[in-house]
């Protein structure tokens, strides 16, 4: 595969995702980057933006198999990973998969669910491996988790923690579509929704394959040292208690190298990262009293970083 026609694939995604997700193309097109650049997104946003629909159509653009897990308080690890069975002809433990063991798995309002139950998901996102009863279980591929919540009702809800923050490569918000757009999506589901006709574009080995090619994509050392900068800032900053992990910095690259091949470009430069990095870096981090006293948000923290970090400076 050559840059051609990993970037004729990609858009191939993007377009056949936009026929569901009207006028959110960026949206779209990061949710692809991190789809190829093996990562795993959360959604936060209101209800009826989007959210689900999205996962739903990007799974169906890729042909590959998708479990929808609705997270309640009443969720048990086991619910999502499975569970050993004896079977009393066998006299045997046989294993029962999950639906964690899908292509996409949407975790729909992950924040509701027990912090156990969310610490199920940690070993499946990172090493994308299930480990039950001291067995491990590989995952499909390729492996996408998805998740989404509400920033606006909390009652219920169990914050997610800093490590399951943390394996999540970008968060995303949806948000309303503008006057223009809100009326074509009327128009499109006056009959039926468009989710229902949405035909497959590629495959699940061919998503693969564009995995691989972007793992490949080299990354300059001024680039590396300008995203270890970045991170390294959010660290020892008065506005920062908690900042970006090593996790994060890989992340950045990471998702730069899916990014800039979806660009049309041959590697990632420093303006690719920031134009990612907010996505990428303030769900990472926790701010400072002073900040939450200023009324700052993180995403505003990182767009201050950004213009404060130089570039072409060393590490």
């Amino acid at each position: 595969m050559d840059q051609a026609q990993f970037l004729a694939r990609a858009q191939r995604i993007v377009a056949n995702v936009e026929q569901v997700i009207l006028g959110k193309r960026r949206e779209v097109e990061l949710a692809t980057a991190a789809l190829l650049a093996r990562g795993h997104v959360l959604i936060e946003d209101k209800p009826g933006t989007g959210k689900t629909m999205l996962g739903r159509a990007l799974s169906r653009s890729i042909g590959c198999a998708f479990s929808r897990v609705q997270f309640t308080p009443d969720l048990l690890p086991s619910d999502l990973t499975g569970v050993s069975i004896y079977h009393q002809g066998q006299q045997e433990f046989r294993f029962q998969p999950g639906p964690i063991f899908a292509n996409v798995v949407l975790a729909d309002e992950i924040n509701r669910a027990t912090p156990k139950a969310q610490a199920s998901l940690l070993e499946c996102m990172d090493e994308a491996q299930v480990t039950v009863d001291g067995t491990t279980h590989q995952l499909p591929q390729p492996f996408f988790v998805i998740g989404t919540e509400n920033p606006i009702e909390y009652h219920g809800t169990y914050p997610l923690p800093e490590a399951q923050l943390d394996r999540f490569m970008l968060r995303l918000t949806v948000g309303y579509p503008d006057r223009e757009t809100e009326v074509a999506m009327l128009g499109a589901q006056r009959t039926g929704h468009p989710i229902h006709r949405l035909q497959p574009c590629v495959e699940a080995a061919e998503v693969v394959e564009l995995q691989e090619y972007c793992f490949h994509v080299p990354v300059a050392e001024p680039v590396k040292e300008y995203i270890v900068r970045l991170c390294s800032a959010t660290r020892d900053h008065r506005l920062i208690s908690l900042g970006a992990s090593p996790r994060g910095s890989l992340a950045l690259m990471r998702l730069a190298q899916a990014w800039s091949l979806l660009r049309g470009l041959p590697s990632p430069r420093e303006d690719e990262v920031k134009d990612i990095a907010v996505e990428t870096l303030a769900h990472r981090l926790i701010l400072s009293p002073e900040a939450r006293g200023l009324g700052m948000s993180q995403a505003r923290v990182v767009e201050e970083l950004l213009q404060e970090t130089e570039v072409g400076l060393p590490a």
